[in-house]
């Protein structure tokens, strides 16, 4: 097992630093998009090209090389969408009272154009690398697809960490589409299929026959979905999972309870303190006016009214 300690390794530092990249470059300002998504276009492009190479060669640097384009191609997907640049028909909250069956429909026009193009770098991926000795990129990015998928699902279906936070201000509504409940039924089999290929893969990276080389790229996608898996848990257990890309996620200022209504000399308290003495001076004129055309006050009453 020493040997597949550094593609461990490799995948989980991969899959944590991109992952982190793409929630700090979402969350930025709409401003800088353009600027992410030209940078993205060139990082694709050198992607693409990284995996027309690394699938001819079965060394132990293509595998790498062919993981890590994999992945760093679905990031400029994943970056696309969370930009807006590549959603769908639809940009606005799910209507009150939908069906379910509606709210899926309606679900899938928030990212129709983004699944699409999805897929079709998936055909591409498996056309450039056809009959090609080194499949790792194409396994890579077939890993993150159906896993995306089933997360997405998930969410659908209900769980009880939706982590709507992650998203941009300019995707929020895409909470709406959402369900929060502890369980669905999809999700222990999405699991259990998940685990049961990842024991299969790990199964076939330790067979004798196999080369040192092929085994370790075995070894990153094993790695990868076991990832995608713990993804899914983070979905339903009480965990901190934010904690891992806290330097990737925005800045949110509490406000403090103190500051907005109990300290004196606050901005909300003293706003309070005008809108009262405004509110009790109307009525004072009120009362002065009615006082002038009605009955004389009593004594008592001129006495407040001085």
């Amino acid at each position: 097992m020493s040997d597949f300690g550094f593609p461990v390794l490799y995948a989980l530092g991969l899959w944590w630093f991109s992952t982190g990249v793409v929630l700090y470059l979402d969350n930025l300002p709409g401003r800088t998009f353009r600027w992410t998504l030209l940078g993205g276009s060139f990082v694709l492009a050198i992607a693409t090209f990284g995996v027309v190479i690394s699938s001819a060669s079965v060394t132990n640097f293509a595998q790498y090389a062919s993981f890590t384009c994999g992945v760093v191609i679905w990031g400029v997907l994943e970056m696309s969408y969370f930009t807006g640049l590549a959603t769908g028909p639809r940009k606005t909250p799910c209507p009150p009272g939908c069906s379910d069956l509606r709210r899926f429909g309606l679900a899938i026009l928030t990212s129709l154009y983004h699944e699409l193009a999805v897929m079709g770098t998936a055909l591409f991926l498996v056309l450039i690398s056809w009959e090609e000795p080194n499949q790792v990129a194409v396994w890579t990015f077939v890993v993150l697809w159906l896993m995306r998928w089933s997360a997405k699902l998930n969410l659908f279906l209900g769980v009880p960490n939706l982590n709507e936070d992650w998203l941009p201000e300019h995707l929020r509504y895409l909470k709406t589409y959402m369900s929060k409940r502890g369980m669905n039924l999809l999700f222990p089999v999405s699991v259990t299929l998940a685990t049961v290929i990842v024991v299969l893969i790990v199964l076939e990276a330790r067979e004798p026959s196999l080369t040192a080389a092929a085994s370790q790229g075995l070894a990153l996608v094993a790695t990868l979905l076991a990832l995608a898996i713990l993804e899914h848990w983070f979905l339903v257990l009480p965990l901190p999972d934010e904690a891992l890309w806290a330097w990737a996620l925005p800045h949110k200022d509490v406000p403090d309870s103190d500051d907005d209504s109990g300290r004196p000399g606050s901005d909300s308290n003293q706003s309070d303190v005008l809108t009262k003495r405004r509110r009790a001076s109307k009525q004072r004129g009120t009362s002065q006016e009615l006082s002038r055309t009605a009955v004389p006050s009593p004594p008592w009453r001129r006495a407040y009214q001085a």
